[in-house]
């Protein structure tokens, strides 16, 4: 909870004035029971009415100014727990989105999801409730007793001795809470990953007829969260019947010691109920601070949570430049990597020796199987990750030497499965970029965009689906294409992100990017040869490693794995033959 104390720094003269507008109302509270015992010994005998009035009205002012400053203390409680939560919340999901492609990886989406939602709930409530209740319960037990000590010293005792015991049941569970809350929560982060597969993937759920296997897999995850919940709850929940186990044992023992003392004339009548008035407000009392640490408990395994993402290392640090020497070397070409290897997990290589040069303006095609290493690349030219061995330079410097910011802006991208936006085409385009709106209609013109877009009832005014379910595979293609030559980049990259485009399309946009792109370096990712086969280098990757680089033809030549990538899907020599026999039969005919 360290770190969450930061928060409430700036609101610390507001919470004390909270704090002592609360403390005046719950001591004008602990007067009602000693005026009622003052009234039944004192006033009553001696039946004056006025004074009876008087007093009662005494009692009257007591109760209404309690229930006004509790009034004003928890509008201002709830302010503080809102405007703290708010800027915890803030700052987590600034956090969340500085966070590297590692540390994502490492916390995972949905815990990152569930820290953001449901933890930052149990802290606003846990903030509100310390302020309105966390204040009011200590100074109602304290004050309660200090009042029934000068009120009647004997009975006061039996409340001493049962003190020990309640805060003994209160800090043991406690302590065997918070590990429990915190697994809840590491199972509701499987729940939320659960849920998010299955709501994205559900037209594949639907068309595959897995929905009973899907309910399957979500019942087992719903058991186990309901039993961590449970294990929690109960444990937690034992407090309630101990304390009161306790404190009726004290009741019990008040009412008897009460009797014999009222029976030998040791005390009054009026001062035997004001106790057990008293008793029954530190009873209460008692069990709200019971409930407050079940509460705290919550908020201190959200906290721990919260503050485990609020304080990850900076990742991938901007380093020192190496030299002084210039940059911008036409000598270095603009992108290079120099003998790259990474991997993910640490162990086995993803990719491994990746060497290759690439001048300003120059396009270079990636082809390989799944899982070769092709969007690895991409990833790390970006600097999602840091290559564990070897170096990345753009325009001869090391990529770790450059400001993450000016480093993104060289890029337009499209990965694969990339994001639409629940808003309209231009916005979607724009990303909320403020580009001019001829650099938003020129990209969609170059992206092979326009035409679908014009076919809208609103053009560019239309409104897209979340994920962007009323277009088409092809149609979102060329609209995630058409935002990433938008803003006019120095490199881009193309991840697999023509597979939904029939060849007459592709081969337009191809057209298009050669002609108006001449100097934005292009990096291409394809599963389809005719997708790369223009492009000035291509390297073809097989099990992270370069099976073969160069152009089209030296690649027919040379690389065996491409060769028969290219006749299975062009047919090589016998596509050729057939081409040419028939445009020979059509000239007979």
């Amino acid at each position: 909870m360290k770190r969450i104390a930061f928060y409430l720094k700036p609101y610390v003269l507001q919470m004390l004035l909270g704090f002592g507008i609360k403390f005046f109302g719950t001591i004008i509270d602990l007067f009602i029971p000693w005026i009622l015992a003052y009234m039944i010994d004192e006033i009553v005998p001696m039946k004056n009415i006025r004074l009876i009035i008087v007093w009662g009205v005494a009692m009257l002012a007591c109760a209404l100014g309690a229930m006004i400053t509790n009034i004003v203390a928890n509008r201002m409680a709830s302010k503080v727990a809102r405007d703290a939560t708010e800027k915890i919340r803030h700052d987590l999901f600034e956090k969340v989105l500085s966070l590297s492609a590692g540390q994502t990886d490492e916390f995972t989406i949905p815990s990152l999801v569930s820290r953001l939602t449901s933890d930052t709930y149990n802290l606003h409530n846990a903030i509100g409730m310390m302020q309105r209740l966390g204040v009011r319960a200590p100074i109602l037990i304290l004050g309660g007793i200090a009042v029934t000590l000068i009120l009647e010293p004997v009975l006061a005792l039996v409340l001493i001795v049962l003190m020990p015991l309640m805060a003994f049941v209160v800090y043991f569970f406690s302590k065997k809470g918070i590990p429990l809350y915190s697994r809840l929560q590491q199972n509701l982060d499987r729940l939320v990953r659960i849920v998010r597969e299955n709501i994205s993937g559900i037209r594949v759920i639907k068309a595959l007829s897995k929905t009973e296997y899907e309910k399957a897999r979500f019942g087992g995850i719903n058991s186990e969260l309901s039993g961590s919940e449970k294990k929690a709850s109960v444990t937690m929940a034992m407090t309630d019947p101990i304390m009161n186990f306790l404190l009726n044992i004290g009741l019990v023992m008040v009412v008897l010691v009460g009797a014999f003392r009222v029976n030998a004339g040791l005390t009054q009548t009026g001062k035997i109920i004001a106790f057990l008035t008293y008793f029954t407000i530190i009873l209460t009392a008692i069990m709200t601070v019971t409930r407050l640490f079940v509460m705290y408990t919550k908020a201190a395994a959200s906290a721990k949570r919260i503050s485990a993402v609020l304080e990850a290392p900076k990742d991938l640090p901007v380093e020192e430049l190496l030299s002084s020497k210039a940059f911008n070397d036409e000598e270095k070409g603009h992108i290079s990597f120099e003998n790259v290897s990474f991997s993910y997990l640490k162990s086995k290589n993803n990719i491994e020796n990746i060497n290759f040069e690439l001048k300003k303006g120059e396009t270079l095609g990636i082809i390989g199987a799944t899982g070769a290493g092709k969007s690895t690349i991409l990833k790390l030219l970006m600097r999602f990750y840091d290559p564990d061995e070897g170096c990345i330079k753009i325009d001869g410097m090391d990529v770790r030497n450059i400001p993450e910011e000016e480093l993104r802006s060289k890029f337009g991208v499209v990965f694969q499965n990339d994001t639409v936006f629940a808003d309209t085409v231009y916005e979607n385009i724009d990303f909320g970029r403020g580009l001019p709106k001829q650099n938003i209609t020129a990209a969609a013109q170059f992206a092979q965009a326009q035409e679908f877009i014009n076919s809208l009832e609103d053009g560019y005014d239309a409104k897209i689906s979340a994920k962007g379910s009323n277009l088409s595979g092809g149609q979102k293609q060329r609209l995630l294409i058409a935002r990433a030559l938008a803003g006019k980049p120095e490199i881009l990259l193309l991840d697999d992100s023509s597979s939904a485009l029939d060849y007459a399309t592709d081969a337009r946009l191809r057209k298009s990017l050669y002609e108006n792109f001449k100097d934005t370096t292009k990096i291409i990712v394809a599963q389809r040869i005719s997708s790369i086969m223009h492009s000035e280098k291509i390297i073809m990757l097989e099990d992270g490693r370069i099976a073969g680089i160069g152009t089209h033809d030296e690649l027919l030549e040379n690389c065996e794995i491409y060769r028969e990538i290219y006749a299975s899907q062009m047919g090589g020599g016998i596509a050729d033959a057939i081409r040419n026999e028939y445009a020979g039969n059509k000239k007979l005919g």
